[in-house]
């Protein structure tokens, strides 16, 4: 199945969903006492494997983070060829005064906002389909 590339189409549809749950950011250098089931999303990087888990996890774990964020995720399955998309809703966010940081996957796209900010964040996303 191929994703939608039409951007109209893309930020009429989207959809955006909140993942209930407070999400961080953190480095991890090994995966020791960590279940795989448990992260998000993890991503190589040369100063080490960052990892986005659920903050009591995290507390748990005494790992260290700076970001705790709620979890968007675009409902609508998005191509990864799609041009425009991350453009748009981030420069809509960004005029709401909300930061965010996206992970493309290969169905759809999920936004990671400040805890705080996901409700502003879900209502600005969903003007797009008004």
């Amino acid at each position: 199945m191929k994703g939608e590339k039409d951007l109209h189409t893309l930020l009429r549809t989207m959809k955006p969903k909140h993942n209930i749950g407070d999400y961080v950011f953190c480095v991890i250098h090994d995966f020791t006492g960590i279940n795989m089931d448990d992260i998000v999303l993890f991503f190589k990087e040369q100063e080490g494997t960052t990892i986005i888990i659920k903050k009591e996890l995290a507390d748990h774990l005494k790992l260290d983070y700076s970001f705790v964020s709620g979890w968007i995720t675009l409902t609508v399955h998005s191509s990864l060829e799609a041009i425009g998309l991350t453009a748009a809703f981030s420069a809509a966010l960004s005029e709401a005064g909300i930061s965010c940081n996206v992970v493309a996957a290969f169905y759809h796209d999920h936004i990671f906002v400040p805890k705080e900010d996901t409700p502003k964040a879900i209502e600005v996303l969903n003007r797009f389909s008004a």
